[in-house]
């Protein structure tokens, strides 16, 4: 097998580059998108999309953009990965993340964010893999109905993005007293609840 290529997006090469991402990601994603999403992306964040060649064909893409989140970190977001079938378990949905996640890191990323269907496994074991945890389940997130997962990549500690945890003698979620090793019920993290 030829080797593999890994190329950023190229605006000069918009009208093959974009009709070649549409059709490999209409292929492999639930969700129909629109020639505006993609222009959207591309025009923005053209600099977070990598695509991966075999021949000069397009055979795997991740689409991302970066800005500030609710006016706190800044967010990276993976908005599409897809890889043609064949070329499936040979690491380059890895290797594109990977690329995309360097360059937000570059421009200042302080975390990495992405929904995935519940029912896709391959794409929760890559992604969780790579350091993703589980921040939400959206119940019925897609137009097939499916459940989704937000995932999340804290990219820097808590402390560098300014976010403000206190450390108390006891816990202030509860009325009742509790030593420090009697405290069982689980708390909600609330990083999430605007998400």
């Amino acid at each position: 097998m030829p080797e593999i290529t890994y190329a950023p997006y190229d605006a000069t090469q918009e009208p093959r580059q974009l009709e070649s991402i549409r059709t490999l990601i209409s292929t492999d994603l639930s969700e129909p998108y629109s020639i505006y999403v993609y222009r959207y992306f591309l025009y923005q964040w053209g600099e977070l999309c990598y695509m991966a060649m075999d021949e000069g064909a397009m055979i795997g893409v991740v689409v991302c953009k970066l800005e500030t989140h609710r006016g706190g970190p800044m967010r990276g977001y993976i908005a599409m990965l897809a890889v043609k079938e064949h070329y499936r378990g040979k690491g380059i949905a890895t290797n594109l993340v990977k690329m995309a996640i360097k360059a937000m890191i570059e421009r200042g990323a302080d975390e990495v964010a992405l929904e995935t269907e519940i029912t896709n496994t391959a794409a929760m074991r890559l992604y969780e893999g790579l350091g993703f945890l589980r921040s939400k389940r959206l119940h019925r997130y897609y137009l097939n109905g499916n459940s989704a997962f937000r995932l999340l990549l804290p990219l820097k500690s808590q402390q560098q993005l300014g976010q403000r945890y206190h450390e108390h003698e006891h816990d202030e979620c509860c009325e009742h007293e509790h030593g420090e090793h009697d405290h069982e019920h689980e708390h909600e993290d609330v990083r999430d609840k605007d998400d």
